[in-house]
């Protein structure tokens, strides 16, 4: 479902007493990238030290084109979780070769990958992720538009994911591990990086 609403509402309620405890414990202003950051931490506000902390993250939603969803999804299903546990999608356009027209390479996409398209549609539908099928655009334009929103925080497993901070939010490229973790419920954690101690 593109733009989810509710969450973006639930999301924006959230943000001013997730931004006050940051500042708090900070005690100064925030930059716009560490508001994002900050209210999309898994556990309160702390002063992280730079290459050494570890963060938990827990970002809004995952997108994933069709080349890196195989094993993702494959990983997804071994762990037994009924639904993914933030919104997820899928999108069919990597595996779609560009060589002698758009009508042609379609339809021989179609054939080619047949079997790969009809098991992401297949999971995607049993565990509640928005299926793009092949011709229905480029993750890259299709996330921006249809699921970016100014303060959230995304990751994709695309290396283009970051397309979507064109909307003023965190976009970040993983790897499908990472995508499995987040979809699974679990936290997203990175090494503490920022020069915004």
């Amino acid at each position: 479902m593109a733009f989810d609403v509710d969450m973006i509402r639930q999301i924006y309620a959230e943000y001013p007493g997730k931004v006050a405890a940051a500042r708090a414990v900070l005690s100064r202003p925030l930059t716009l990238a560490e508001k994002i950051l900050y209210t999309h931490l898994d556990g309160s506000a702390d002063t992280f030290q730079r290459g050494k902390s570890y963060v938990d993250f827990r970002p809004d939603r995952v997108a994933m084109q069709d080349a890196t969803a195989q094993m993702a999804l494959l990983q997804f299903m071994s762990a037994g979780i009924p639904k993914v546990a933030v919104p997820s999608t899928v999108h069919c356009d990597h595996l779609i070769r560009a060589e002698t027209g758009a009508k042609s390479d379609m339809e021989r996409s179609l054939v080619e990958n047949d079997e790969v398209f009809a098991f992401l549609a297949s999971v995607s539908k049993k565990y509640g992720i928005g299926f793009w099928k092949p011709g229905a655009g480029i993750i890259h334009q299709v996330v921006l538009e249809n699921y970016a929103f100014p303060g959230g925080m995304m990751i994709g497993t695309d290396s283009h994911t970051p397309n979507a901070g064109g909307l003023g939010m965190i976009a970040i490229g993983v790897g499908g591990a990472d995508a499995v973790d987040v979809m699974s419920g679990m936290a997203w954690e990175l090494q503490f990086q920022s020069s915004l101690e």
